[in-house]
């Protein structure tokens, strides 16, 4: 069995589930394979949002410090340099991404959170980016991308400590969007996934595309950028679908044209 599957739900919904419980879903040189051949298949295909979800009771503990042991430090700069890869290719798709965070998120698995654009929690998830405790610090994204979500101060209070934060202070930090029940955690995400799949799919894509790159500039740069952006959506089939369906009182049917 693979230790990373996708899963196409309801023909626009990807969902990626990692599927090592046994090792609380740690990182390994083939997870880390799978995972990223997962997320090229789902940047080809017509997918219009993504939700990654843990087996069992974690969502990923970060790197397998087992197999990291018997690595040579070529070795652990070459899965370093990857893992980055994957994250980024993660964070880069132009579909929206969804974290369903159902455990313990620690290191690597956290990292690997925040590079998604969403992040829910079951009431019962632990996260951290506990790297400092093992002589580290994060190397995948973890001080770039906690920062930017957290505020800095936040940000140095959780690495350098390498403190492990619960649902409820990781949501009035705002890591998390939403903390549910374990057994409904799953069921939240697809239904927000599959809300955000009945927008225009270009619409979408660039609005993500504003936000993102916006966030990074000045406020005058960001509105300028936000035109262009729009730009974008002026010329689509999907534009006019919307203003057809509301003359016709009906809800509109997008095809990302």
């Amino acid at each position: 069995m693979n230790t990373v599957s996708l899963q196409t739900i309801d023909n626009y919904v990807a969902f990626i589930q990692l599927n090592r419980p046994e090792a609380k879903n740690a990182i390994s040189v083939t997870f880390l394979e799978e995972l990223m051949d997962s997320i090229q298949k789902v940047k080809r295909g017509q997918y219009r949002t993504l939700v990654i979800m843990g087996v069992g009771d974690a969502f990923c503990s970060g790197a397998d410090l087992k197999e990291r042991k018997s690595m040579t430090a070529i070795q652990v700069r070459e899965f370093l340099r990857n893992i980055n890869h994957c994250f980024s290719s993660l964070a880069n798709l132009s579909i929206p991404t969804i974290a369903a965070i159902n455990g313990y998120a620690f290191g690597g698995g956290l990292e690997l959170a925040i590079s998604c654009d969403i992040r829910y929690a079951s009431r019962s998830a632990i996260l951290g980016l506990t790297e400092t405790k093992l002589g580290i610090i994060p190397g995948a994204g973890g001080t770039q991308r906690l920062s930017r979500i957290v505020g800095e101060a936040t940000a140095m209070e959780w690495i350098f400590s390498g403190k492990k934060v619960n649902s409820e202070e990781a949501l009035s930090r705002g890591l998390i969007s939403k903390v549910v029940e374990p057994e409904e955690l799953k069921e939240s995400c697809l239904a927000l996934a599959r809300e955000i799949s009945e927008s225009a799919p270009i619409a979408v894509s660039a609005a993500k595309k504003a936000i993102r790159h916006g966030f990074q500039l000045s406020m005058e740069s960001a509105l300028k950028w936000e035109q262009l952006c729009y730009s974008e959506t002026l010329t689509t089939k999907d534009r006019l679908e919307a203003l057809q369906a509301f003359a016709e009182k009906r809800k509109p049917v997008f095809k990302g044209e």
